[in-house]
Order: structure tokens, then sequence, then C-alpha cells
């Protein structure tokens, strides 16, 4: 009798010790939610640029022989596409469209080819992002004007800012005058990380800003121009947005956020992409081929719960880990032949609770380092990181150890990027 009660006792301390055991992997977790900012009451009224364009400003561009920049993002406040808009207009003349990565109807994989496309009742629809990414003069014949009107994300490899650079050069060099119709960056002003080095100019990184940038496109246009980072500079023109303020994030706003590209599905994934992009330059999934990319981060070889407690006592700001299990797999016009497809990954699931408080690139480069730390035997930290970092540190083995340090490499460049762009603010 004693013997039985004797294994009682054990089995019910052991099982308490489990229990405790299995919260504890989300006890520091959950201490993070009671921070959690309330949604705002009200949604900020903004009009962008082409909903003050069409009400306000068509002088512009009647009598003009149009081309335009666009994708599926460029629409107006009631989600009438641009080019019906100005096809729709008297004396207005759309005559050719120009398409950036993912397509004129933002449905094709990241890196893949896309062809021309003409038909006889619609513009013509040249690709930005097949053998040409940059317009000819024989695209830019008989054209008075372009326009330039997409959905930026706020990130220095984000390939649609580099697009814009090429076609404002383009056009300087065949005379025609350029419009950005202006629209929000979707994770506001906050500026982070390295700013590129240009001996690392690629079609992911063109101009020499940060990671995060802080601008809008419009903003970046006129910096472009004004400081001589482009071959030719054009007659710019920016149709700025009412109601709009720098510190806003997207989601404060009343404006409905189209998806920008396959795998930036809503606002919390671009406020996370800028630091969790940088997982492509290892051999670690970054959720491609699964419904989170960027959010889900892992790999075969990782121990989840472990990962996710070692991130989460570093107590960063704005965000928690929670382990995860995923199967990248193809996914027709959002993720072809992702890293470790039909492989069972183990990793983390990144989710922000304060917008405002989250570093999204000094959470990216954490991440990456603690999965250095702890599986320094498996990751592979690839030559093409330098590309979206900007400069070649973190291919420096003695650099891949304490964050806080790496990014204070960086205070006072970012200090002086701020000074120089605050001349090309338009917005307060």
């Amino acid at each position: 009798m004693k013997l039985h009660f004797f294994v009682f006792i054990i089995l019910i301390f052991s099982n308490t010790i489990a229990q405790e055991s299995r919260i504890s992997i989300h006890k520091e977790q959950l201490e993070f939610y009671n921070n959690k900012d309330a949604p705002p009451i009200e949604k900020v009224h903004v009009l962008t640029g082409l909903d003050v364009l069409v009400a306000k400003q068509l002088h512009l561009i009647t009598g003009k022989n149009i081309g335009l920049v666009t994708n599926h993002t460029g629409v107006d406040k009631k989600g009438i596409p641009n080019y019906e808009i100005f096809m729709q207009l008297d004396d207005v003349y759309l005559n050719t469209i120009f398409a950036p990565e993912h397509g004129f109807y933002g449905n094709v994989s990241a890196g893949q080819k896309i062809a021309d496309k003409k038909s006889e009742d619609f513009p013509t629809i040249f690709s930005l992002y097949g053998k040409t990414r940059k317009p000819t003069p024989e695209m830019l014949e008989g054209l008075d004007l372009i326009i330039y009107d997409i959905q930026d994300v706020g990130a220095r490899f984000y390939t649609y800012i580099s697009t814009m650079g090429l076609v404002m050069e383009a056009a300087a060099e065949s005379g025609i005058h350029v419009i950005i119709l202006d629209r929000p960056n979707p994770i506001a002003g906050k500026i982070e990380g390295p700013i590129l080095n240009m001996n690392h100019k690629s079609f992911v990184g063109m101009y020499p800003i940060p990671i995060r940038y802080g601008l809008t496109c419009g903003e970046l246009a006129k910096i472009i121009v004004g400081e001589e980072w482009i071959s030719a500079l054009p007659e710019l023109t920016v149709i700025k947005m009412e109601g709009w303020k720098k510190n806003l994030y997207f989601n404060e706003t009343d404006l409905t956020l189209i998806p920008p590209s396959p795998n930036i599905p809503d606002v919390e994934t671009a406020v996370i992409y800028p630091g969790m992009c940088l997982i492509e330059g290892t051999n670690l999934s970054e959720g491609r081929g699964t419904l989170f990319p960027f959010k889900w981060i892992g790999a075969p070889w990782i121990d989840g719960k472990k990962l996710a407690q070692t991130m989460n006592k570093k107590q960063l700001p704005g965000i928690v880990f929670e382990p995860i299990s995923f199967t990248p797999v193809s996914m027709q016009g959002k993720s072809l032949y992702p890293k470790y497809e039909n492989e069972l990954c183990h990793g983390v699931f990144c989710k922000i609770i304060n917008f405002r408080q989250y570093n999204s690139v000094e959470t990216g480069l954490q991440l990456i380092l603690t999965i250095n730390e702890l599986y320094s035997d498996r990751l592979q930290i690839k030559s093409s990181i330098k590309r979206l970092w900007g400069n070649e540190d973190l291919l420096r083995n003695n650099m891949l150890k304490n964050a806080d340090d790496i990014m204070s490499l960086y205070d006072s460049s970012l200090n002086l990027f701020n000074e120089k762009s605050s001349a090309y603010h338009l917005y307060e």
C-alpha cells in the first residue's frame, strides 16, 4: 500500500513538472501580449496621388501621350485601376504600360522573367523584368509623359524602386517628363540598417539608402534626382497624397492594402520583411512556399521550441516567437521550388504585437545570429547576403557575435541619411 502511494505521489509530481515545462515554453511570450497596443479608434483619411491627380490636377495629363508604370496595386480610392481611369478620360492618351517584377497583374513568382504583351484593344504592356529592365528609346517613342503609380513596401531590396529609378533615367535621356503618383510607405517613416555600399549595387539595391529607408516613393524619387543617383535627371513632378503623415502605418489609414507582391499579403508581413528577407541570404527557409512567408522561419535541423525560448529571452521589442513546424511546397504564382521543398521544417512563427516598438532589421539580424550560435555547424550564410545587407560585414566570422554591436556601427550613417533625406520630405 505504501509503495502504491509512493508511486502515486511520484506520478503527480512528474506530471506537475511536465505541465510547468510545457507552460514555460510560452511563458515569456504571453507576458508580452499584455503590452499590445489597442487598434486605432478611427482610421486616418488618405487620398493617394492618383486620387489627387484625377480630382484636382487633370490639366497635367490632358492632351498627353502617356506611358504608365504600374501593376495591380495602382488603383484609386474606390479600387478602380489607374489604366481604366486614364483610358476613359477625354483627351488623355494611354499608349504604353510598363510592368515591374511580378508582372502587370502581380501574380508572378519572385525572379520569374515576364514577356511583353500586345493586343489590339489595349495598350502594349512592356515587361521591365525580363530581358529589359530599363525602357529602351523605342519603347518610349511618341510619349510626352511617364506616370509611375505602384504601391511600394519600404525596403531597399524591393525591386519596384529600382525600376522607378531606371524609368526616370530612361525618361531623362529621351526628354520625357515624369510624374510620380505618391502612395504610402506602409511601414511608416522609421529608418533601420546599414546604408548600401555602392560597391554592391545591384537590382536589389541601387541607391545609398538604409534597408528600411522611411520615405514614400515620391520622396525617394526626389532624393534620387536631387542627389544625382542616376546618370540622367528628368523633369520630375510628385503628386502628393492628402492626409498622409510620415509616422503612419498603412493599417492606420482608411486605404485598402492590395498585396504589393505574392509574398507580401498584409501589412504585418511588410513590416517584418526588411529584416526577415535577410534569411534569403542563408540556407534557412524564409517561409516561401507557405501561407506565412517571412513569418515562418526554419529548417529541418532546428529545434523550434528551443529557438523560440532563446529568442523570447532576448525580450526584443514588439515581437514574440512561437514554435512552428511547416512544409514548404511549390505554389503557382507565389513560390516555385522553395527551399526545403516538401521537407518538414521546424522553427519559429514571428508574431508582431507592437508595430511601433518593433525593430525589423535588428530582429532579423538577431534571429540569424541566434541560429548561428545554436547551429553553427549547420547554418550557412551565403555570399549573396551582402547584396541584401549592403556590405560584407555579415560574411566576417568575427562579426557574427553581438547584434547590438553590429547595429551600432551604422548609427552615425543613419543620422547623416536622416539629415540629408529631411530636405526631401513631403509630409510632416
